[in-house]
């Protein structure tokens, strides 16, 4: 295994494959959530920990218990009740630390069960052949990618609460305008590192 290639992986995940901004994974709870940067944070942090976890915990599903029985055609399935357990888990602590953080997270705290930034994680690591490793390395890159790309929109909206927008692209135009001009500025960073 090669420390560099590890290295590689994660910072690749989080510039220039971030799985929001560049795969276009996860973007419903994205544009939902990103309203106030507290609540961004708090969600964010949440992915970054089950993305990280996950990741790992599908690898080790998939490599010890899917492919040696030749139960792969599966993983879907499998995959999901592993996200939706441990996001369970992420639901409780978060309700029992931060009653504050639960309730602004409302809805969209369960729904990072069927968040597809989540899945997609999981399913790159085995496309693309990663060790256990790198899996981890490729859930930490990716999370974290996602939750700099929902802090910064959250930032900026907050900012264009004081700004004339036109009528025609007040809420959803112009924060599709915005996830759009930040997904070209991500896109930037493609030639730096690539991974496969």
């Amino acid at each position: 295994m090669n420390s560099m290639n590890i290295v590689a992986i994660f910072f690749a995940a989080i510039f220039t494959s971030n799985i929001l901004l560049t795969l276009y994974l996860g973007m419903c709870s994205f544009l939902s959530v990103s309203r106030q940067v507290k609540t961004a944070v708090g969600l964010g942090f949440a992915v970054i920990f089950v993305m990280t976890i996950t990741s790992g915990l599908n690898w080790l599903v998939y490599y010890y218990l899917l492919e040696p029985f030749g139960l792969d055609y599966l993983r879907f399935i499998v995959f999901i009740i592993v996200i939706a357990a441990f996001v369970q888990l992420v639901e409780m602590i978060i309700e029992r630390v931060s009653d504050t953080l639960y309730t602004a997270l409302g809805i969209f705290l369960p729904l990072i069960t069927v968040n597809c930034a989540i899945m997609g994680a999981s399913l790159f690591m085995i496309i693309r052949h990663y060790s256990l490793a790198e899996s981890i390395a490729f859930g930490a890159g990716s999370g974290i990618g996602w939750m700099m790309a929902i802090v910064a929109m959250a930032g900026i909206r907050l900012r264009l609460k004081n700004a004339r927008v036109p009528k025609g692209l007040e809420g959803a135009g112009i924060t599709l305008i915005i996830a759009g001009i930040m997904s070209m500025a991500f896109m930037g960073f493609t030639g730096m590192i690539s991974i496969n």
